[in-house]
């Protein structure tokens, strides 16, 4: 067995896509909504002094601009629209060649990132990936989204315990494959360490120093397709 993890936003994305996602649904299903984005600085403010948790600022941030209960088929065609947008214009076109590559070459390719499930899924499929783990919401399986994570904020040391019981459920046993992981982040250093082949993709200067330190390769896509 062979896995190909990958992180998506700004590893294979230029730009983060949860925000952007907010606005696009915002704009496109509430129009009104967008009036309260002024007060979403003020919520990043909250997590930066430590009022509240990375978990925490993405409910609020959700509720603000989705709201806190939406039914998924109205949902449905925003988060297909916004797929489409993420593949046009914001991809790195070495992403893509490389994802190619892994599966090529006989990789599974799982895209494991603390983004939401909800809209990951859609991007995912036009990447030709074949496995998400990602964030959730609470009801999962509902017919309509809460703005509130169930479990774990799929986020550094948390993303490796997901990857684990991802891998435990599908009976895949760690001595028993070999795994390559891709991050453009700091905080994604248990799931590079995990792995046997570890890439600093386009890498923040924490990660890119780190990555010299561990002798791993790196990769820079500069180019967006």
């Amino acid at each position: 067995m062979k896995l190909a993890l990958y992180d998506m936003d700004r590893t294979i994305t230029v730009r983060g896509t949860y925000t952007p996602f907010l606005l696009h649904v915002a704009r496109n299903m509430a129009p009104w909504r967008l009036l309260l984005a002024p007060l979403v600085p003020f919520v990043m403010l909250a997590y930066v002094l430590r009022l509240i948790s990375r978990q925490r600022l993405k409910e609020i941030n959700q509720s603000l601009m989705i709201g806190g209960k939406v039914r998924r088929d109205r949902l449905a065609p925003y988060i297909e629209s916004y797929a489409d947008k993420v593949m046009a214009h914001n991809v790195y076109a070495g992403a893509l060649e490389r994802i190619a590559q892994d599966k090529a070459q006989g990789y599974r390719l799982v895209l494991a990132t603390a983004s939401y499930r909800l809209y990951v899924e859609a991007i995912a499929r036009r990447l030709g990936f074949e496995a998400v783990i990602a964030t959730d919401h609470l009801g999962q399986d509902m017919d309509y989204v809460r703005a509130k994570i169930a479990g774990e904020n799929c986020y550094d040391a948390a993303k490796l315990r997901m990857i684990r019981n991802w891998m435990a459920a599908q009976g895949i046993a760690r001595e028993d494959c070999h795994i390559r992981a891709y991050s453009d982040h700091v905080s994604d250093e248990p799931m590079l360490s995990f792995a046997d082949e570890a890439y600093a993709t386009n890498p923040h200067p924490p990660l890119a120093k780190l990555a010299q330190e561990k002798g791993w390769p790196r990769f820079d896509w500069g180019k967006k397709e």
